[in-house]
């Protein structure tokens, strides 16, 4: 997994409500390898037609978008069900940081143990960037992990956000890392536990 320091990328304006995990990647996909990637299977039944030919109404097939590493959606995105997958084809897809008012707890979690930040801003901070995002296609906004801080605008007007999150979760991916790598880090101080309960009398 890589650390997440910062990243300054164009952003993907995605401003439905609700978006769950079966628009993500849906179900008939979940069987596949992920050594395929999982990235071209990104909202493939809104991203393609029953031709797999791109539907050029749909966000991502234009091209300011096309390259996009920041996702800023409207609340609730990942509902439904809590399938790991949706996170693996943004993951695979290139898409490192999301930004929402409100994400679905199961995949808010899944995001941190594949490494992409998810950015909870208030409501009209996010309305905000999506504006921006409308009015100027191809918009570059920055997320700083370790200042906490979403920043996005012309340089005389720049709009700056500072997020919360639960510093653990800041402290895996800085090191970029999951819950297993972590605990692995303790692997010499577990052995010697585990001497000394092997040798207590």
């Amino acid at each position: 997994m890589q650390p997440f320091l910062r990243l300054e990328a164009v952003a993907l304006p995605l401003p439905a409500s609700d978006v769950n995990t079966d628009q993500i990647i849906p179900a008939r996909f979940l069987r596949k390898q992920r050594a395929g990637g999982f990235g071209q299977y990104l909202f493939h039944d809104v991203r393609f037609d029953d031709h797999e030919r791109e539907r050029p109404e749909f966000v991502l097939n234009q091209t300011p978008y096309r390259g996009a590493k920041i996702l800023v959606a409207g609340p609730n995105f990942g509902c439904g069900s809590s399938r790991e997958m949706a996170v693996w084809a943004l993951a695979d897809y290139g898409v490192r940081a999301l930004i929402a008012s409100r994400f679905a707890d199961i995949f808010y979690n899944n995001c941190f143990r594949n490494g992409v930040l998810p950015v909870v801003l208030p409501e009209e901070a996010v309305h905000a960037l999506l504006e921006l995002l409308r009015q100027t296609p191809g918009s570059m906004v920055q997320v700083d992990l370790e200042s906490q801080q979403v920043t996005a605008g012309p340089h005389h007007c720049r709009h700056r956000y500072r997020f919360e999150i639960d510093a653990f979760n800041k402290k895996c991916l800085l090191q970029g890392i999951d819950e297993i790598g972590y605990t692995l880090g303790f692997a010499d101080q577990i052995a010697a536990y585990e001497r000394r309960e092997v040798a207590a009398p």
